[in-house]
């Protein structure tokens, strides 16, 4: 939280037509009540302007890969109220963006609001009300958050696969009462909030005012202020974040990675519910890259705790931060004695203080953090911590920085799920964000200022696998593609995924960064054999394109298609993905047979949900007539 009063003068000719990228709609999030339900259209940009609320049980719902561009003069904010729902759910290879209105290069920290997200779930105040104003608005005008009828398990949409880049500021010039780039309060543990990152805010990245949401796959990006600040009674549960900080920029209140607060009344207030948050695999980069790195010197800690909340943070990394842990106040210093504060298993590298406490203690939160029974790991520096390459941002990122632990590195390992405080949690061995797989590549953006927005273009192609004509999915096994843009020199120019609409049986496919260009389409299904298209397709970026197997054999490179109820479809038997049909495909599905496997298995050719004689009957008919891919590159 903090005070931050920036004063502007910028003359930008044609602002809005160098950051367009589609047709420009700025009407319908214009300081907008909304009360009936909302769809967006992800071929139209969207600049928001002042508060637009979502409420009386309305639903906004925001396809894959559209850009809403926050306005700059009105301090563009879109607020889900309680009872109501945002249903944002974009994709990997297709995020949603609500980014500054800006141009590339003229984009700042606090161009616009940001998303503020509402729910009935249980919170605590100082004063003991069971409900409370959403900061960031002056006094009286903020929605409600928390109240009655309190519920835990409800849910406020879907926020997955998001971008929040250039947003978070102050407009009522009174400290601790700003607009975050997303702020939840209350929410409720039924939302999603996956993959989403939060770049350049005013504020803090994500803060929780109260509620039971559980996150996964959180970065906060060269935030202003804490990355993620927890309050009011936030008792979620949040795995695989990330926080990076930016030496040069922070804020008058001090920034922090975590600032945890049970509520902002110390030291006596011990209202509930409590600030009890749980957090896993987290990696904190600090700004001390080296204890010699100039760094800005309001960056503090990598963990505020204070005002009588209760973290638990297991499986982490805190590295580079002035101090890794401050523990503040008699409070807090008690809690981590008596086992109700907990920090295992977690590095700590390259600090240049490990913790402290905020006044003269008993309490040596060093020799805590040092108890052998809490496995944490104590390193002299960030390099020992073996990130492949955590600090190269400065002044812009390099496309090599890398926060996935390089081999030999101790975060590779260490982790323990035993604790009874992370069951339900994704149990893996590395400690911090990553493992082996960086889940940041394509969606995140790590150079937000300066790159150039998509340009939305949807290809529509039409294709079905042979065993799933007339077929309609499970709701939790739908019929999934993965697309590929091949280009003559056979590189991949563009890959997307997609779902398939059983009625029409066409899939919509997100190409918003591949060039205009002539390609050749590869479609991929999980045990269908790879098929390509006749010849090199004329996709135009910005365009609608289209592609349609089912009408010839010849749609198919070698003509690689088999007719089924009078439409041409991909062979299907090759749930190994070898690029033939043949014994080790069959042998899958005996044992799955056998073994009366069913569910969403790649065996299940049909779909009808279960491993049997029908699945193993297709994939003999193509193993016997030696079916296998076709295709110009190798």
């Amino acid at each position: 939280m903090k005070l931050v009063i920036t004063i502007v003068m910028t003359v930008l000719l044609g602002v809005l037509s160098s950051n367009t990228h589609a047709a420009v709609d700025s009407t319908t999030l214009n300081s907008s009540v909304i009360n009936s339900n909302l769809n967006l259209n992800r071929t139209t940009t969207y600049l928001m302007k002042g508060f637009n609320y979502i409420r009386n049980s309305a639903t906004i719902t925001i396809p894959a890969g559209t850009v809403i561009l926050g306005d700059f003069e009105t301090k563009g904010t879109l607020i889900i109220e309680r009872g109501s729902k945002i249903i944002a759910d974009g994709k990997k290879d297709c995020p949603i963006i609500f980014t500054s209105e800006k141009p590339a290069g003229a984009r700042a920290t606090g161009d616009w609001g940001g998303i503020i997200v509402l729910g009935r779930a249980g919170i605590n105040t100082s004063s003991g009300a069971d409900s409370a104003e959403i900061e960031g608005f002056g006094p009286g005008l903020g929605p409600i958050y928390g109240g009655q009828p309190r519920i835990d398990n409800d849910n406020s949409g879907i926020l997955r696969y998001v971008r929040i880049e250039f947003a978070g500021v102050n407009l009522t010039g009174t400290a601790g009462n700003e607009i975050n780039s997303l702020t939840m309060g209350g929410v409720r543990s039924g939302t999603t909030i996956e993959h989403v990152q939060c770049s350049y805010g005013g504020d803090d990245g994500f803060e929780w005012f109260g509620g039971t949401v559980n996150c996964k796959y959180l970065i906060s990006y060269k935030s202003l202020d804490d990355d993620f600040d927890c309050d009011n009674g936030f008792r979620g549960r949040v795995q695989f974040a990330l926080s990076v900080k930016d030496k040069d920029i922070a804020d008058v209140s001090q920034s922090n990675g975590w600032e945890i607060d049970n509520n902002n009344n110390s030291p006596s207030n011990y209202n509930s519910p409590r600030t009890s948050m749980t957090f896993s695999n987290v990696t904190m980069v600090g700004p001390f890259e080296t204890p010699s790195t100039p760094v800005n010197a309001l960056h503090q800690r990598g963990g505020h705790l204070r005002r009588n909340s209760l973290p638990k943070i297991y499986n982490s990394i805190v590295m580079g931060y002035r101090v890794g842990f401050r523990f503040d106040a008699a409070g807090v210093w008690n809690a981590a004695t008596n086992d109700t504060i907990q920090v295992r298993n977690t590095i700590l590298g390259g600090n240049l203080r490990t913790a402290d406490t905020n006044a003269a203690s008993s309490f040596s939160p060093t020799n805590w953090l040092q108890n052998g029974s809490f496995a944490n790991t104590l390193l002299t520096s960030t390099s020992a911590v073996g990130l492949t390459n955590p600090y190269n941002i400065y002044p812009d990122p390099s496309t090599t920085n890398n926060w996935v632990p390089a081999g030999g590195s101790p975060a590779l390992s260490g982790a323990s799920f035993a604790n009874p405080n992370l069951t339900g949690f994704d149990v893996v061995n590395f400690r911090g964000a990553f493992g082996a797989t960086n889940w940041a590549e394509v969606w995140a953006q790590f150079n937000p200022k300066n790159y150039t927005l998509p340009t939305p273009t949807d290809f529509v192609v039409k294709a079905v696998p042979q065993a799933l004509v007339g077929v309609t999915p499970a709701a939790d096994c739908p019929i999934m593609f993965e697309a590929l843009l091949v280009n003559g020199s056979c590189q991949v120019v563009g890959t997307s995924s997609g779902t398939m609409d059983p009625s029409t049986y066409q899939t919509t496919f997100c190409f918003d960064y591949t060039p205009t260009g002539a390609y050749s389409l590869v479609l991929r299904h999980k045990n269908s054999i790879e098929t390509w298209s006749k010849l090199p397709y004329s996709f135009s970026s910005g365009a609608a394109n289209n592609y349609d197997f089912t009408t010839a054999q010849n749609q198919a490179y070698g003509d690689n298609l088999k007719q089924v109820g009078g439409l041409w479809t991909l062979y299907t038997g090759d749930p190994n993905q070898d690029c033939v049909v043949d014994a080790s495909d069959i042998s899958a599905l005996d044992n799955d047979a056998f073994n009366f496997v069913s569910g969403c298995v790649n065996t299940d050719l049909n779909g009808d949900g279960v491993v049997d004689a029908s699945d193993i009957s297709v994939a003999e008919n193509n193993a016997f007539d030696f079916v296998s891919c076709f295709k110009p590159c190798p």
